[in-house]
């Protein structure tokens, strides 16, 4: 028979590293990479600094984590989109942009974004991991959507990496703007509806035929 504290501390175990992700996603967030203390990570998810290294080797591997755990699965979302819409390409932007604005706006993922842009002289494998785990598959995946809605003949001809680029730009300079200037008094921009807006008007200068819009 287990003591009566057996099942809760498994639990809590097993929880831990999610926690420290957590936690890590938020501290990285705050502080950047090269402030941010694994002292300062394990008091917000609760544990000990020696607890953090049952499951990280290096504060680099935490990072790798946050990416695979914290930020991917959301991305993979916009990838489940393009695979849910193969032949309906507005609503596969749509769909896609709304994940997008809305994971900006709800998660700590701006200041990763600042972090790796800010940090990754000093620390190339934040780029690294990000770009291979993020960006190139999510960005594969919307210039393959977009060469076969130009085989069907629906988008304008050119180059479609630069187009995938193009759509999901004007959210990164929306994160660059709230990470960098809305904390010294500048006016926010509400990055979902900005995602829908451009959305919108990417639509109309690549679309062959433009559906009507309601």
């Amino acid at each position: 028979m287990l003591p009566a504290g057996g099942p809760k501390f498994k639990r809590r175990k097993a929880e831990r590293p999610d926690e420290i992700v957590t936690a890590a996603f938020e501290i990285f967030s705050e502080k950047g990479f090269a402030a941010a203390r694994l002292d300062d990570i394990a008091a917000r998810a609760g544990v000990s600094k020696g607890a953090i290294y049952l499951y990280f080797a290096t504060k680099e591997d935490i990072f790798r984590a946050v990416v695979e755990m914290g930020v991917a699965p959301n991305l993979g979302l916009i990838q489940a989109n393009i695979a849910a819409h193969p032949d309906s390409f507005p609503d596969l932007i749509r769909g896609a942009v709304s994940v997008l604005g809305q994971m900006i706006a709800t998660t700590p993922i701006g200041g990763i974004v600042k972090m790796v842009i800010g940090e990754s002289r000093n620390f190339p494998e934040l780029a690294r991991t990000w770009h291979d785990t993020l960006i190139r598959p999510a960005l594969g995946a919307m210039t393959l959507a977009i060469t076969a809605a130009q085989a069907r003949g629906e988008l304008r001809p050119g180059d479609p990496r630069q187009y995938a680029l193009s759509l999901v730009s004007p959210m990164l300079v929306g994160v660059i703007w709230r990470e960098t200037f809305e904390p010294v008094g500048a006016e926010p921009f509400d990055i979902p509806a900005l995602a829908r807006q451009h959305a919108e008007l990417w639509l109309r200068g690549m679309l062959v035929q433009p559906e009507a819009q309601p």
